[in-house]
């Protein structure tokens, strides 16, 4: 495929509406409200349904309340006042030979100038009444000269997003004109972007076979022949919105890649024998896989940028630290950032322990903590060739503030990256000279967000669970239910195990009546005596929330009350039962990563969600986690019910807007841009 010349040249798409006949200072407001600024953004502005208006309907066919498009001639108009003036109704009557049609406008008199008797008028609108039949405000076009060519009739009509005080009809009739004037150059490459950089040749129209020309594209999905014809025109669009993300994507891949050089992170297994010996259970092959994946990278040309996919309890922090050790065996520090303290502090005690007979220091930096391993001394047949003191640093945010800067930083891994923002994941890295960089989730990407938001990150994907791990049972029950429930709950408490309750806030859950663990906490304290409740949400003091999860890890707390703040960060392989109520407050991905804390050991586990959601969609929700423990079906589900942003979270950037392009069911489109931009970039 031959490569597009590059433009900078600005195209006559990006001029500004106010260029356009009609378009004066307050039109041009309204239309920036709907994010319309320049004539490309117009001829973009995607309709959001369609009104069939090409069949003809005899006056005495009309049917109340059922829109319908009909045309008579005026045999009369005029306009009476009421209250003394203070309101007032223009009226027209139309007749076609079969019945008559009453046309009114309700303090409109200016209406009466566009109409004379003996005009042929053709009408769209709903009747009120049908004696005498009736329309109020109806669309209206007269019939001159015998002109047959409609835009607002006679066709399939599209019917637009609108913003207070701009009309359908104007809007329509502008994008109908704008399209004439505009028409050769719509075929012309993508508009300029934000930025003010070079825009993006698109490829040639023989790399799209099976969909119609740009230009055809956009004069279909705005007045289209057939409604058949509007899914082809979205599905060109949206390839030309995924061909412009995936082309920067690749750039940006490239760039970095032509100014960054690996460090020699790939180790020679000093470490990881011994560790891997010790750690009491042999990795499954999907996590060697991955291992194998990332290895290759820590030893390549470039440095590392994966992204690594892996179910609750697949493993993930395993092979974390084979990474790690990876890097340290070839002396280079490592950092290690969390999103909460709970986390943190559970990664710290994993990893001090596994790393202590190692010889290697573990640190522990938070907000309001600095905490290390004892100073261990180096010892074992490895000492002898470690040249620098190689440390693994663990904390929150607070390894990016200023006061922690590394000496040799060869890895930076980020846990549960889906928490923090873009920015933030660079403002890391930048600690070291181009260090490797491994992001991993617990909630599973879709595959149409992993090719767009993660493109430039390759993946790797630990499909398979650890042997040994009890299954999990997922039950939806109403709020009627829940004096069975608790019956439930305290038989497995007799049985030694233990039990989260969930509920969506910390104190008074104000208009929406969702529970509150801080109000919850004596009835639940005294529903569950003499079995021990403890309390954890955000606004404890971290000193209140470490004894609270020290107390549930020993099982002297019994029961923890908490907020979704457990989502991640939990790992008490004796809690067997995940009780959420108002369980339609959270999102999916949300509650399967609660459920993920349970099922962690060798019993059979129970997850039941309370939930009363008259929705339809709340009740699908819960019904897909009832159906299925596969994160990643739960993942897609997620995206097709409820977007993109319940998966990224407030904080996640970096996706752009698609006015076209759905990243629920586009996958295929996605891929196809992805090889198209490849002989573009």
């Amino acid at each position: 495929m031959t490569r597009p010349e590059r433009t900078s040249t600005v195209s006559p798409l990006a001029v500004p509406v106010t260029a356009l006949w009609g378009v004066g200072g307050e039109r041009a407001k309204q239309l920036a409200k709907l994010e319309i600024t320049t004539v490309e953004d117009l001829l973009l502005h995607r309709p959001r349904r369609y009104e069939d208006r090409r069949h003809f309907r005899p006056i005495t066919k009309l049917l109340l309340g059922e829109p319908a498009l009909t045309r008579g001639t005026v045999v009369a108009l005029g306009t009476k006042s009421y209250r003394k003036g203070t309101r007032s109704v223009f009226e027209l009557i139309l007749e076609d030979g079969t019945a008559r049609l009453h046309c009114r406008w309700w303090n409109l008199p200016f209406m009466e100038k566009y109409f004379e008797v003996g005009n042929e008028v053709v009408v769209f609108g709903k009747p009120l009444l049908l004696k005498p039949r009736t329309m109020d405000h109806p669309e209206t076009e007269v019939v001159e000269g015998g002109e047959e060519r409609f835009i607002h009739f006679n066709r399939i009509v599209p019917i637009y997003p609108l913003t207070e005080g701009l009309p359908q009809r104007w809007l329509r009739g502008l994008i109908w004109r704008t399209l004439e004037k505009f028409e050769r150059h719509i075929s012309e490459p993508f508009g300029v972007p934000p930025s003010g950089g070079s825009r993006v040749a698109r490829p040639p129209e023989s790399g799209t076979p099976n969909l119609p020309s740009r230009a055809d594209a956009i004069h279909r999905i705005h007045f289209p022949s057939e409604l058949s014809d509007v899914e082809l025109a979205r599905q060109r669009l949206a390839l030309d919105e995924f061909i412009e993300l995936q082309v920067r994507i690749q750039q940006r891949r490239k760039a970095f890649e032509a100014k960054s050089k690996a460090l020699p992170c790939g180790g020679d297994n000093r470490l990881i024998k011994p560790f891997l010996a010790a750690l009491g259970f042999k990795l499954t092959e999907a996590q060697t896989r991955v291992l194998r994946e990332i290895r290759a990278d820590m030893r390549g040309a470039h440095p590392m940028r994966r992204l690594l996919q892996g179910d609750v309890g697949s493993g993930k922090t395993a092979v974390a630290a084979c990474t790690a050790l990876m890097a340290m065996e070839s002396g280079f520090d490592v950092a290690l950032m969390a999103p909460t303290e709970i986390l943190a502090s559970q990664h710290f005690r994993n990893f001090a322990k596994w790393f202590e007979p190692l010889g290697l220091p573990v640190e522990l930096r938070t907000g309001v903590k600095k905490t290390s391993n004892v100073e261990l001394p180096v010892t074992g047949d490895h000492a002898s060739r470690i040249t620098h003191r190689a440390s693994l640093t663990i904390g929150t945010h607070a390894l990016l503030e200023s006061g922690f800067a590394p000496d040799r930083l060869g890895l930076v891994i980020i846990d549960e990256q889906h928490k923090f923002g873009v920015t933030q994941r660079e403002a890391l890295v930048r600690k070291g000279r181009y260090p490797h960089l491994l992001v991993m989730t617990a909630t599973p990407i879709p595959r149409t967000l992993g090719l767009t938001l993660y493109g430039d990150l390759d993946v790797s994907v630990i499909d398979e669970l650890p042997a040994g791990r009890g299954s999990v049972k997922t039950f939806v029950r109403a709020a009627d239910r829940l004096p069975q429930v608790w019956e439930f709950i305290r038989k497995r408490l007799a049985e030694g195990r233990q039990a989260f309750v969930v509920y969506p806030r910390v104190e008074d859950g104000g208009p929406t009546g969702f529970k509150a663990v801080t109000r919850e906490f004596e009835n639940l304290r005294s529903r569950l005596a003499p079995f021990q409740i403890g309390l954890l949400h955000g606004r404890l003091r971290t000193q209140e929330a470490d004894a609270v999860m020290a107390a549930f890890r020993a099982n002297t707390v019994n029961v923890l009350l908490a907020t979704s703040l457990i989502e991640v960060g939990l790992d008490v392989p004796n809690a067997t039962v995940m009780l959420v109520e108002n369980a339609e407050a959270f999102g999916l991905a949300q509650l399967h990563q609660l459920r993920g804390r349970i099922g962690r050991g060798a019993h059979e586990s129970y997850c039941i969600l309370i939930s009363d959601a008259k929705n339809p969609e709340s009740r699908q929700r819960l019904k897909v986690l009832e159906e299925s423990n596969d994160g990643f079906h739960v993942a897609e589900a997620d995206l097709r019910l409820r977007g993109p942003g319940e998966l990224l979270g407030q904080q996640q950037s970096g996706l752009p807007r698609f006015r076209f392009g759905d990243l629920a069911g586009d996958l295929e489109l996605i891929r196809k841009a992805r090889d198209l931009a490849a002989g573009i970039g």
